[in-house]
């Protein structure tokens, strides 16, 4: 696919979709985000214009720059709308049958030779790729939050994929500024399975009262020189998500290290769901 402009599409009008929206209008590539209301597409396409306002304001980019990226990204509820994309990026719940069903939607609607991705953080992606006709065409673009920061982005490759398919998505990537590191597709990828065992042990230690909330933090950061410590970074990736991919790992694995302690499912439970509901294992304005 090179380096020339591409019709991108997104599926899925959360954070996520936003960013990685926003990260592929800055690249120069059309988008088109497929929402399931107007007003959730209105929330994506403010992400975008939120993080494009933010890079005027520090001129980092001009504003007839922002005028550009912004006319780059537009919105559908329509998944009949996604017939000329080049690669979809699916950011839906991290739900199987959900996504299954997505899939089955874009096997339908994609043109001959679109890539079809999923975002997904710990899902099988081979699994997607078999409830497709084009199992070959399908990996996962696993874009980190927030997509328009964090600078790696995981290409999963199941065993089904076509090597040609990995390396237009890992150009794709590349050309948006990223950092692509290719990966098979095992539970939690590289950074999930070695990142949510560490984050669970946080949360439990702070539920035996080792140390304070704010102490494990503190030291985390202190003696690791780690840029933000377990606990805060449970609250930014939602505790919600976090249980949600603890309890994928802890099923591949068959480890119950990886089953998420108590004090995160109660959490959840309330409704606390870190800073997104400006609650989680800390308080936020």
């Amino acid at each position: 696919m090179g380096t020339e402009s591409l019709n991108i599409a997104v599926v899925g009008s959360g954070i996520m979709g936003g960013g990685i929206a926003d990260v592929a209008a800055t690249a120069g590539h059309n988008v088109v985000i497929k929402a399931r209301s107007a007003q959730s597409a209105a929330g994506a396409v403010a992400v975008v214009q939120k993080s494009v306002d933010r890079r005027v304001s520090k001129e980092r980019i001009t504003a007839d720059d922002a005028e550009a990226i912004m006319s780059r990204v537009g919105w559908t509820m329509s998944f009949d709308d996604l017939s000329e994309a080049d690669i979809v990026i699916e950011t839906v719940a991290e739900d199987m049958a959900i996504k299954r069903e997505v899939f089955a939607e874009l096997d339908r609607v994609c043109k001959a030779g679109a890539i079809i991705a999923t975002n997904t953080s710990t899902l099988s992606v081979t699994e997607l790729a078999l409830a497709t006709g084009r199992p070959t065409q399908v990996l996962g673009i696993h874009f980190f939050n927030p997509a328009n920061v964090m600078e790696l982005v995981e290409i999963v490759v199941p065993d089904v994929t076509d090597a040609a398919i990995a390396e237009a998505a890992t150009q794709f990537v590349a050309g948006c500024g990223k950092q692509p590191v290719t990966v098979l597709d095992r539970a939690g990828f590289v950074v999930n399975a070695l990142l949510f065992p560490y984050l669970n042990n946080a949360a439990r230690m702070a539920e035996a009262g080792t140390a304070s909330r704010e102490d494990i933090d503190i030291a985390m950061k202190g003696g690791c020189n780690f840029p933000m410590g377990p606990l805060a970074l449970l609250d930014l990736v939602g505790l919600d998500t976090s249980v949600s991919i603890l309890r994928t790992l802890a099923e591949k694995f068959g480890d119950s290290n990886y089953e998420p302690v108590p004090l995160l499912c109660d959490l959840v439970a309330a409704g606390h769901l870190g800073r997104k509901t400006g609650q989680g294992l800390f308080t936020y304005d």
